[in-house]
């Protein structure tokens, strides 16, 4: 809620902000790699949106050099993998939108979503109220994943 109501003063690039931090629970960052990263959504569409970012800058897919973006690709298979064993959605939205005329709300800086989603989730609060209901506080979700990704590293 913090969040929400605090003014909105964007600067720089959220990505770019949250990687140079080293508070990975305040920014939602779950886990490290070498060329890309995976955190939070801050506006999740369910609980467990995560995004697979890149290290480097860049604005589209295709400007990523090929270790960058099989790298975003691990990570995203891995964290379904964790999402599966946390949460047990019934399905996946996996997608990048590339360009504001493609939805993308970060245009300056790709990344790729990674939704859980169950039968039902789209429910009248949605559809009429142009709100979503979360179970669980973004930080509560932030500890389970962080804890399913240390338990795959753990076992790998």
């Amino acid at each position: 809620m913090q969040y929400i109501q605090s003014p909105k003063t964007i600067q720089g690039c959220i990505f770019c902000d949250a990687l140079a931090e080293s508070d990975d629970l305040t920014n939602l960052v779950v886990v490290r790699g070498q060329r890309a990263f995976v955190m939070l959504n801050r506006y999740p569409y369910t609980t467990g949106h995560v995004m697979v970012v890149p290290v480097d800058h860049l604005s589209s897919l295709e400007k990523l050099d090929p270790p960058t973006r099989a790298e975003i690709m691990e990570l995203a298979a891995r964290s379904i993998q964790i999402l599966e064993a946390v949460y047990h959605p019934q399905g996946f939205n996996v997608g990048i939108n590339i360009g504001e005329a493609a939805g993308a709300g970060i245009v300056d800086h790709v990344h790729m979503h990674v939704v859980p989603r169950w039968s039902g989730d789209t429910n009248f609060m949605s559809t009429l109220g142009m709100t979503r209901v979360l179970p669980e506080i973004l930080e509560d979700t932030y500890r389970r994943l962080k804890t399913g990704w240390d338990a795959l590293e753990g076992s790998a």
